[in-house]
């Protein structure tokens, strides 16, 4: 019998390797549901937050692609375009964004974040890491280092696999119109 099998009834069993593809990616779902519950946690009840999940999006894509077009930013959301416009018109009710002129093309309209969008961004990044510096401080170190360590591979597996959620505007090859 190799190491980590178990005898059960005269049938030797192999338990499944601890690091399966499965396994981890099951892991991870159940931690961006804690992140999930840590950031409404940490959201005060008295002003939630003023935009939906699909709104943050924008709002972060905005930051990284500054004066990115209703049809490139439609193209890294994945969404059709009358939905990515009625999602920059919410915002812009709000004051988080703006659409100005493109010096390229007068047809064409940059998108771009104010400094209130900007303001925001950084309040709710400060909350989530106060939150996260939380919890992360729970951990003993050796567990913080794997955190770490485990993190960074992740975000290199989805920049190799999914790039348009990892390069910037100007890293993107060109498109043709």
């Amino acid at each position: 019998m190799t190491k980590g099998e178990h005898r059960c009834q005269s049938k030797t069993v192999t338990p499944p390797p601890p690091h399966s593809v499965p396994d981890a990616a099951h892991a991870a779902a159940e931690v961006i549901e804690l992140l999930e519950v840590l950031w409404e946690r940490g959201r005060d009840a008295a002003s939630p937050a003023p935009v939906s999940a699909s709104q943050l999006r924008v709002l972060y894509v905005l930051e990284r692609d500054e004066g990115i077009n209703l049809r490139a930013l439609g193209e890294v959301l994945g969404s059709a375009p009358s939905s990515v416009s009625r999602l920059c018109d919410r915002l812009q009710a709000v004051g988080f964004v703006e659409r100005e002129p493109s010096p390229a093309s007068r047809r064409e309209l940059r998108l771009a974040l104010t400094p209130s969008g900007r303001r925001f961004l950084a309040e709710l990044r400060a909350r989530r890491e106060q939150e996260l510096n939380a919890a992360v401080a729970a951990m003993p170190p050796g567990a913080r280092r794997a955190l770490v360590e485990g993190l960074a591979g992740f975000r290199a597996a989805v920049e190799r696999t999914t790039p348009a959620l990892g390069a910037r505007a100007e890293d993107r090859p060109a498109r043709s119109a």
